[in-house]
């Protein structure tokens, strides 16, 4: 199947973020009150942001960049430290603490899946626009009734959106990283780099598994590990209830 790269792209960002001795110098109540003070500055940036279209056609300014940043480093120093994760959370508010919550897991997932994968150099750009995917995550929820949370939650994962250029390791191509095989089934013709034809080929593949009676197993199509399923549940979950996620996860980096 696909999304063999998961190990590669999207978990290798999640490495090597804070050692043992930051965590035991950390003081949860001032890790609280930075993920409050960073979570109303990010939202308060991404109203600014939406100002010029909603969803956006121009990259993110620098005020959703650096707080993003600042998010997906608390996040990745969480993910590695569960005890102090557990002491973090009670201190959140209760969106706040529902949002840590399914980054982090997400985040920990991804690092169990990618465990003893050799890092490997790869290639990134920018993506298209976050107005132009939202298009086709619309385009894929009309044609093939595949939810637009879902399919924005594996583009995240796969490649962040397009960001990573490269084929994994297993010959996975694309913004959707699809093998060859799998695409000759669902691509429909179309071209396996374009972000359009790549999401609506992976809808038609989810669909073809079960979605959107059964997401788990078709996510388990997509990539047959229970770690990936549970990082994409958790993702497609925070972007269906939080309207700025898809915004600020579509500025992390790989």
């Amino acid at each position: 199947m696909l999304g063999a790269a998961i190990g590669t792209f999207a978990a290798v960002a999640l490495i090597g973020c804070g050692g043992a001795d930051d965590a035991s110098a950390a003081q949860p109540q001032q890790i609280a009150d930075e993920i409050t003070q960073n979570d109303a500055a990010l939202r308060q940036a991404i109203d600014g942001w939406r100002e010029t279209g909603d969803p956006p056609g121009s990259p993110p300014p620098e005020a959703v960049s650096s707080e993003a940043t600042e998010l997906q480093d608390k996040v990745r120093f969480l993910a590695r430290h569960p005890n102090l994760t557990a002491r973090v959370l009670p201190l959140l508010s209760g969106n706040v603490r529902t949002e840590i919550r399914r980054l982090v897991a997400a985040s920990r997932a991804l690092i169990r899946l990618s465990a003893g994968i050799p890092d490997k150099k790869f290639k990134v750009g920018p993506p298209p626009s976050l107005a132009e995917l939202v298009g086709h995550y619309d385009e894929a929820k009309r044609r093939i009734g595949v939810d637009q949370h879902y399919l924005a939650a594996i583009h995240f994962v796969e490649t962040k959106f397009g960001k990573v250029k490269s084929n994994s390791v297993a010959g996975a191509q694309g913004p959707m990283q699809f093998i060859p095989s799998t695409w000759a089934i669902y691509g429909r013709g179309g071209n396996i780099r374009d972000p359009h034809d790549a999401i609506l080929a992976a809808a038609r593949l989810l669909r073809a598994n079960g979605a959107p009676g059964s997401y788990g197993r078709a996510l388990f199509a997509y990539n047959p590990s229970r770690l990936y399923v549970v990082a994409v549940h958790h993702y497609a979950k925070l972007i269906g209830r939080d309207p700025y996620a898809l915004y600020y996860l579509y500025t992390w980096e790989p």
